[in-house]
């Protein structure tokens, strides 16, 4: 039986990882850390099927001793501080967990699991001021937030301790990708869940920053099923994973309310209060690499993205009686 090895497994795609790797008959551990109040919410209909250790990626021994303890043929570092608005308030803080904390896990590998294959979640972020467009696994990077630029740490240190140690480590650089359990903080949940609660009687309006901001936009489960394809190949490489088509926040807005039967302009206000301190310009991702040597393509489109996000917090608001 494989044995993988998920940091960040309590997330929106640590879950849908797990669930893929339970289905393909994997042992699965999660990384979670200690806090005052557990958030097993996304992975409460597995819990029973993974194990669960405690670490963090502050600190090296937990991180060793989970290493130890999972004994993985498989690592997949997906913990980070995720949440770029929050990398302006958090710079320090960021710095430690999303490109100290990739250290830190290739450490523990080098020394306890030299054998297992790391996968590290890398992000379009990187790409920021972008140079070209689309982007691809050899466009610049030119990160705009504390986010992006330790994203981008966290990227070559990877690929230095691929080359250094000839550890089987490599980066998925992953274009926004979506799904109705992204955290409300996000532009995309935050749009559904508004909806849901306007159309419901909860709220009457939705208040947002640059509506006129361009992301390429996936589904979640798609892209850990990309993840997952990388670590199966015969020698670790690079990969861009995207749909290759972007859309503007004011589509998403549309798109979100005209499926409940309203019109988002009735709705929607603007607040400088959202505004990032530097945008990001045009993301837009060619995973041409991907497709071709991994066989990889998206199976959820844009419009059906929306749909499915707007139709899982109608039906959860429902559930609780609204």
């Amino acid at each position: 039986m494989k044995r993988a090895l998920i940091t960040g497994v309590t997330g929106q795609d640590g879950s849908y990882l797990a669930e893929l790797l339970l289905e393909k008959g994997y042992k699965v551990f999660g990384m979670v850390r200690r806090s005052s109040t557990e958030t097993y919410e996304r992975i409460s209909h597995i819990k029973d099927r993974i194990e669960l250790v405690q670490a963090d990626l502050l600190d090296q021994l937990s991180v060793i001793k989970m290493m130890e303890h999972a004994q993985p043929s498989e690592v997949y570092n997906l913990a980070a501080m995720s949440f770029v608005p929050t990398s302006w308030s958090q710079p320090v803080l960021t710095g430690q967990f999303t490109a100290i904390g990739v250290t830190r896990m290739l450490e523990a590998v080098r020394l306890v699991s030299p054998k297992a294959r790391f996968y590290q979640a890398s992000s379009s972020e990187m790409f920021g001021m972008v140079r070209e467009v689309p982007q691809t696994e050899k466009t610049p990077f030119h990160p705009r937030s504390p986010y992006g630029v330790a994203k981008v740490y966290g990227h070559h240190i990877t690929v230095n301790y691929r080359e250094s140690y000839n550890l089987f480590a490599l980066s998925g650089i992953l274009f926004n990708h979506e799904s109705p359990r992204r955290g409300k903080e996000f532009v995309t949940r935050k749009i559904s869940d508004g909806v849901a609660r306007i159309k419901l009687g909860l709220a009457k309006e939705l208040r947002m920053g640059n509506i006129e901001a361009r992301r390429d936009w996936g589904f979640a489960g798609d892209y850990v099923h990309a993840m997952w394809l990388m670590l199966q190949k015969d020698q670790p490489d690079d990969y861009v994973i995207a749909t290759g088509k972007d859309h503007s926040v004011k589509e998403f807005l549309e798109l979100a309310f005209s499926h409940v039967g309203l019109n988002w302009q009735d709705h929607v206000v603007t607040d400088p209060e959202f505004l990032r301190p530097a945008e990001v310009d045009h993301l837009l991702g060619d995973a041409s690499k991907a497709r071709r040597e991994l066989g990889w393509t998206p199976a959820v489109d844009f419009a059906g993205l929306v749909r499915m996000m707007v139709d899982a917090d109608l039906e959860r608001y429902r559930n609780q009686g609204a």
